[in-house]
């Protein structure tokens, strides 16, 4: 049967049917570049209808929002009056007014409810008013005075932490949207005006913005702490009826999706993380970031995990913020992708070695060690031990009394180093004290980071290289490779073994239930290992460059070792040194320089169904991993792919401080790394500390530039902050019309 040819009237409505119709079903809004608004209203329905399965549980501000938000979406779906009780969210005002740590969490929850549903009758009046007044009576600063509140017989203490990268946006938002909501009212722990605190807010908004414009996160690639950013944004993006905010946010709320749409592999956010908690690494569906990459980029088959999930409910009830098109395209992009970014600002966190004259350290970018103003940049990376700023840290905890309770954890340093009435004697105490310490004290500190990302369709691979080697890390996951939503392997170095005599985890703990602190047996580093990757290969030197303290609680345990799930596996061999793990067509291998075992009789990480997971290389704490994927594509047959690695060359030579690997991959070649110096490519030195803020095939941005112009195919989005500008781009008609024909088959 043959077709008559068409007018180019009828191929330019067939297009335009096509792009009413079909597209739509794809994400593709068809002329402005991002999704389409009945696209993104699915993809929020979806998760409302799974929330909304089970009964309101009225303490759960989360919930409570996913049903009254579907309530507004689903005729006949009714939220009852009077659902919940007045007593429910009694936990909640009592964190708030006993200034607890991550009260702003709650508080950021209560604002959206309030500008959301404020006075639906699923809670009485009364209840709503005590609402208000919980913001009311917040304390935003820690620079406003500590109200004078007693309970159970002891006044109350400000436990609140105000510095880390996401409690200075969250603070600072839930000021800004409170006092915008309230602006004739005053809040009790200032006097000051509604008004008043939204114009304090505003500016220390746009500073954090701007700093992540031109410097990246500090929580670089965190599936914890990244979730806790974009709550905020959203919330400005959605409350803030404020232009200027508006706008920068939902670019910098962008920024954020890119960074998981770069890292996304099968619903996992797999990627090296500044911060992470062991709850969130084993699993696609435990990390915090999991609503919002199931939500928008629809890449696993995992359901969602939490009906209560803020993050869900905020979200799925978004009305101003629609994903660019190009991002959710290339969090879908089967083609391989090498992604490289560098993210924070350097920090020589070495004192000198002379310190009564040393002469006064210079900051980067312009900026001061000395200027107050900087202060909450410095302090968000965690650098108020560092020597540097252990000055201005000093001045500003004793003039505002800091170390009672936010600042306890330093009070035994500022006893070491304080010199009364005289201040610059107290510098030169404080740098000579930190020369001795600075591997231990500066354990949570985060400075400038290189990061490197090899993703295909069967695997990814993640690394932080040479970052901070052979000192603390509390919290951070130095790399990863991921197969699947849960066949994820790392290596890390434990500050404790919860098995041995004394061991401080119990036979029931549950990781996914209870935060470990770190460095601890999976969270975070005892000490951070010098790594590197190129492309699909990574290798891994621990070699710790401190002298244990434990009588001070610096402490490690002398072995490395990796997380291996087997249950999550289809198949996992042992050969020699290597260790092999196969998922579906992607492949890992894994090689130890000190022999393995593996270690029982532990509590599960997750879902580990009583088999191995743990492997442990005991014998000292210095050791060589060495990580290569690959896939029946690129590597053949599963048995292809261990043989060609069993013959592969390793040697690995010890040195005063650590080893010289040489590493002959089957897929790179020949590779030698070591403690010191670039990593060698066949001979030839490569670079892995990079001027660029990205450099992938989507985007190239130099770092400190605040223009980044993303392309995929036809798909372009524009983030101008210096002009404030936010341009996504849609395919021409012409594209609409080749898409058309390849469709049809004409």
């Amino acid at each position: 049967m043959t077709h008559a040819p068409r007018s180019p009237l009828g191929r330019l409505l067939s297009a335009a049917v096509l792009a009413i119709l079909v597209l739509p079903l794809t994400g593709i809004q068809g002329c402005d570049g991002f999704v389409s608004r009945g696209w993104q209203a699915e993809r929020q329905m979806e998760f409302l209808r799974f929330a909304t399965e089970v009964p309101l549980s009225p303490g759960s501000i989360g919930h409570l929002i996913s049903h009254l938000e579907r309530e507004l979406r689903s005729p006949g779906f009714d939220v009852p009056a009077g659902a919940v009780p007045d007593d429910a969210w009694d936990g909640i005002f009592d964190k708030l007014w006993r200034l607890r740590d991550t009260s702003d969490f709650d508080a950021l929850r209560l604002t959206n409810l309030l500008y959301g549903y404020r006075g639906h009758p699923v809670a009485s009046e009364a209840l709503w008013q005590r609402a208000e007044q919980a913001l009311l009576d917040f304390k935003y600063h820690y620079r406003d005075p500590t109200p004078v509140r007693i309970v159970d017989g002891s006044p109350v203490v400000d436990n609140m932490w105000y510095w880390s990268e996401n409690h200075e946006l969250i603070f600072r938002t839930v000021e800004f949207l409170a006092g915008r909501l309230f602006p004739d009212r005053v809040f009790t722990v200032t006097g000051l005006t509604g008004a008043a605190h939204a114009a304090r807010a505003r500016p220390a908004i746009l500073r954090w913005l701007d700093e992540r414009a031109r410097f990246g996160f500090t929580e670089w690639h965190s599936n914890v702490y990244y979730n806790l950013d974009m709550r905020p944004l959203l919330a400005l993006i959605e409350w803030s009826d404020d232009e200027e905010i508006e706008r920068r946010s939902s670019m910098m709320l962008d920024l954020l999706f890119l960074d998981l749409a770069l890292h996304v592999h099968r619903g996992t956010f797999g990627a090296t993380h500044g911060r992470s908690y062991i709850k969130d690494k084993a699993s696609a569906d435990t990390e915090d970031t999991f609503p919002q990459t199931k939500m928008f980029f629809d890449d696993t088959e995992l359901p969602y995990r939490s009906r209560g999930s803020a993050s869900g409910a905020m979200f799925a009830r978004a009305r101003n913020y629609r994903l660019p098109e190009v991002i959710r395209r290339i969090a879908l992009d089967d083609a391989p992708l090498w992604d490289q970014q560098r993210m924070n600002l350097p920090l020589d966190e070495v004192p000198p070695a002379d310190p009564a004259n040393a002469a006064p350290p210079e900051a980067p970018f312009g900026l001061d060690y000395r200027d107050e103003a900087n202060l909450p940049f410095w302090w968000g990376m965690a650098a108020q031990p560092v020597w540097q700023i252990l000055p201005l840290t000093l001045h500003v905890a004793e003039r505002d009394n800091l170390w009672v309770s936010q600042f306890s954890d330093f009070a035994a340093l500022r006893d070491f180093v304080w010199v009364p009435g005289d201040f610059d004697a107290t510098i030169v105490q404080a740098w000579t004290v930190a020369a001795g310490l600075w591997p231990m004290i500066n354990m949570s500190l985060l400075k400038e980071v290189h990061t490197a990302t090899f993703r295909t369709p069967d695997y990814m691979l993640s690394t932080a290289q040479d970052y901070r080697k052979g000192v603390r890390g509390s919290q951070t996951h130095t790399w990863q490779a991921t197969l699947s939503e849960r066949a994820i392997v790392f290596t890390q170095h434990p500050g404790y073994v919860p098995v041995a005599p004394g061991g401080s985890v119990p036979p029931d703990w549950n990781w996914q239930r209870e935060d470990e602190p770190g460095p601890g047996y999976w969270t975070g580093e005892a000490s951070q290992p010098r790594s590197v990757q190129r492309e699909n290969v990574g290798i891994h030197i621990y070699a710790p460059q401190y002298v244990p303290l434990a009588f001070l609680g610096f402490d490690f345990v002398p072995e490395t070792h990796a997380y291996f799930p087997h249950a999550h596996m289809d198949e996992v061999v042992q050969q020699g040194p290597w260790t092999f793990g196969r998922k579906d067509d992607g492949y890992v291998a894994l090689y130890s320089w000190r022999p393995t075992m593996w270690r029982r009789g532990q509590p599960e990480v997750f879902q580990n169904a009583g088999l191995d997971f743990d492997l442990v290389a005991p014998g000292g704490a210095n050791n060589v991993w060495i990580v290569e994927c690959g896939s029946k594509e690129q590597s053949g047959g599963f048995e292809q792919f261990q043989a060609a690695i069993l013959a592969a060359q390793v040697d690995v030579t010890p040195t005063a401080k650590a080893f010289d690997v040489r590493y002959v991959s089957p897929s790179q070649g020949e590779l030698a790394f070591g403690w010191e110096g670039p990593l060698m490519d066949d001979g030839e030195p490569v670079a892995i500390h990079l001027d660029r803020r990205f450099d992938n095939p989507y985007i190239e941005t130099d770092f400190g530039e605040t223009t980044y112009e993303i392309r995929k195919d036809h798909w372009r989005l524009l983030l101008d902050f210096e002009r404030e500008i936010r341009d996504a781009n849609s395919p021409p008609l012409d594209w609409l019309s080749e898409l058309q024909s390849s469709l049809s088959g004409s």
